[in-house]
């Protein structure tokens, strides 16, 4: 007999899974952090509190991405149980219809709640879900083409912050080509650990169509790329605050992933990946104690 109370629970942890929490939490504090600190120039704290338009913003960015992982889980979910086993078996406490519902429910609740911001808000929330739902249905299996609407997207957000404030400046585009070739980086190297799957399920990667050299060769020349914009980062700032050390210390990062590159154990491209992710982390927190310390 099923335990009421562990049921609902695994369905509630399911659906989390499924929708990616986690990821839209990171992503929000993410987003939070770098409007307030790289983008807003001119506001003060208090300002940028009650500015209702920006957290608007963000909260429909929540939305969009709690639902662009839903339907992302929806049509990755034959892979997902041969490379996500435990996730897939989590979620199927939950049938795959409530997983749709909520995605309407969420995708509607953001263009309800972007409209109501502005239509010019709306539009661009409109692009958002139009281009989550389409790279999972078909972008996702298209070779190249998958890696660079993934980091778009998950980038997507920050340029519409970086629009909305009119921050241009060459070393936000510097840092933002930083982020961009890293999490170009990750996604490659994700790809060469699910690599046989993506085969069986018709997912077209740079690992299963050109073999382990290719993948190789390119993991090692945005590995180089990224140490270049590490330089060019520093060379413009000089190291004087908590980001410019990071991005020196970063320099030590790189050289390990291609250290871990090089090597033909798999285990060497699951380090190198999770180094990755958590050197982003660092970055996010990097740049929320350079704020703070500039800022008081």
């Amino acid at each position: 007999m099923k335990n009421p109370l562990f049921y609902r629970f695994s369905q509630l942890v399911g659906f989390l899974l499924g929708a990616r929490i986690f990821v839209a939490l990171l992503l929000t504090f993410a987003l939070y952090v770098s409007t307030f600190f790289l983008f807003n120039q001119e506001e003060s704290l208090a300002d940028f509190v009650f500015d209702f338009r920006v957290h608007g913003i963000i909260f429909c960015t929540v939305l969009s991405i709690l639902a662009g992982g839903i339907i992302n889980q929806f049509y990755d979910l034959e892979k997902d149980q041969l490379t996500k086993p435990f996730r897939t078996k989590i979620q199927s406490f939950l049938k795959q219809k409530y997983f749709l519902y909520a995605y309407l429910t969420l995708l509607v609740a953001s263009l309800l709640f972007s409209f109501l911001i502005s239509p010019r808000v709306f539009f661009f929330f409109v692009i958002y879900q139009f281009f989550m739902w389409f790279y999972s249905h078909k972008l996702s299996k298209v070779l190249i083409v998958n890696n660079l609407t993934f980091v778009s997207l998950t980038l997507y957000p920050f340029f519409g912050m970086m629009v909305y404030y009119r921050t241009f400046s060459l070393n936000v585009f510097l840092m933002a080509l930083f982020i961009f070739v890293i999490l170009l980086l990750i996604d490659i190297i994700k790809d060469t650990l699910t690599k046989n799957a993506d085969k069986m399920f018709g997912y077209s990667t740079i690992p299963n169509f050109f073999g382990n050299k290719v993948s190789r060769a390119v993991i090692i020349f945005l590995s180089l790329s990224l140490m270049l914009c590490s330089a060019l980062i520093i060379r413009l700032n000089g190291i004087h605050s908590i980001m410019d050390i990071y991005f020196a210390s970063g320099l030590l990062v790189i050289v390990a992933v291609i250290f871990l590159s090089l090597q033909s154990f798999k285990k060497s491209n699951f380090y190198a990946l999770n180094m990755l992710r958590i050197w982003i982390f660092a970055g996010i927190i990097a740049m929320l104690l350079d704020g703070i310390y500039t800022q008081f």
